[in-house]
């Protein structure tokens, strides 16, 4: 197992995610526990010391999953990570009964990690108004010894991550990022990278393999990568990407199966970073693999001038995108949360006004229509 230096600590370079543990009879909410055990076992035992869940993973079971198999060993040879759940906002004012139901169901009298969830459009007033008093109450468990180190979790915008940082900055020693070679360019994470390093905050990454869509690939594509290294996995070249960004610590996979455990833990037995060759063909695949699905707008702006609307049409097409290439999923919806209800793609008149100056022909009007139905 690789480690990774964080402060005092020793980090296995692979954290185990408990949001997609096994389950029985393919109910989210019923973890196998059993499973989850002798995962956790052949993890501990191969090195990895970091495990991360959340207040609603598997329905609110993966805490109690998690901290009954990890209470089974003595408690300084893991690190247990979970976080407040800001993605909903009704809980902004349960802060501490949220806590405390925290430590009551992982079974700890401490959290070695713990996260402000997914930052974000949607949550970020929320999360800087003071009435809430979160920042207060998780800075004062952290005197208290109850966090012994505090971060944040990110799905949103360079922009949101930064008002965040501006606020709370100095009290932040991680942030979690989607991070991936794909979302490489096609969320900015470049961006939000170079930001987390003006910070000099760590980064911690999840979705190593956008939810599996990177643990198989098209069979040129894949082809391509064997002529490179012939004995690398598919899945392992996602993680050896992560592996060639400075100031990635801890990459966290949600593993399902003893076979994605084993898999995981072959590949990080040792580092062994792209080279300049070999990060160009990955980034091109990325590439090709999001022009299959979006529209290409390259956010000149002119259309906006031309809305009758006065739609944020760039905005709105990059999240088409996503969406699009997702296949649904949470991170358009939760953006569009944070946007007045007449500025969302149902507002789109179909005047066609902003294809006329359009530069790269796109049919916005059309896109716009197929997005307003697909979120329904």
């Amino acid at each position: 197992m690789i480690y990774k230096q964080f402060q005092d600590l020793q980090l296995s370079a692979l954290g185990m995610g408990a949001m997609r543990l096994p389950v029985i009879g393919g109910d989210d909410a019923k973890i196998d526990q059993l499973a989850v055990d002798r995962m956790v076992d052949v993890a501990m035992e191969r090195g990895i010391n970091y495990y991360d869940t959340a207040w609603g993973y598997h329905s609110g079971s993966s805490e109690i999953a998690i901290g009954r198999s990890l209470g089974r060993y003595p408690r300084e040879r893991w690190y247990l990570a979970t976080k407040f759940p800001g993605y909903d906002l009704s809980n902004m004012d349960q802060v501490k009964t949220v806590f405390e139901r925290q430590l009551e169901k992982c079974g700890v009298d401490y959290f070695d990690f713990y996260l402000f969830h997914n930052v974000c459009e949607m949550n970020i007033e929320a999360y800087l108004d003071p009435k809430y008093g979160i920042f207060d109450y998780l800075t004062e468990q952290k005197r208290s010894g109850r966090i012994r180190h505090l971060g944040f979790s990110a799905h949103g915008s360079r922009e949101v991550i930064e008002r965040f940082l501006k606020a709370y900055g100095k009290g932040m020693e991680f942030c979690q990022l989607q991070m991936n070679y794909l979302d490489w360019s096609f969320q900015d994470v470049k961006n939000k990278a170079a930001l987390l390093a003006e910070y000099q905050l760590p980064i911690w990454v999840m979705e190593p393999l956008r939810g599996g869509k990177l643990a198989s690939l098209a069979e040129e594509d894949a082809a391509k990568l064997k002529a490179l290294r012939p004995d690398e996995t598919t899945p392992a070249w996602a993680f050896r990407f992560l592996q060639s960004i400075p100031g990635v610590t801890v990459t966290l996979s949600g593993m399902s199966n003893m076979q994605q455990l084993e898999e995981n833990l072959s590949t990080f037995e040792a580092e062994h970073p792209l080279n300049q060759q070999e990060m160009e063909t990955l980034l091109g695949i990325a590439d090709s693999m999001v022009q299959k699905t979006s529209v290409p707008c390259t956010a000149c702006r002119y259309c906006t001038s031309h809305c009758p609307q006065s739609l944020d049409i760039p905005m709105l097409l990059e999240l088409y995108n996503e969406h699009c290439f997702t296949g649904g999923g949470f991170i358009a919806p939760m953006a569009l949360m944070a946007v007045p209800e007449e500025k969302h793609p149902a507002a789109c008149i179909g005047c066609r006004s902003c294809e006329a100056v359009c530069p790269q022909q796109i049919r916005i009007s059309e896109a716009l229509a197929d997005f307003a139905q697909k979120l329904r």
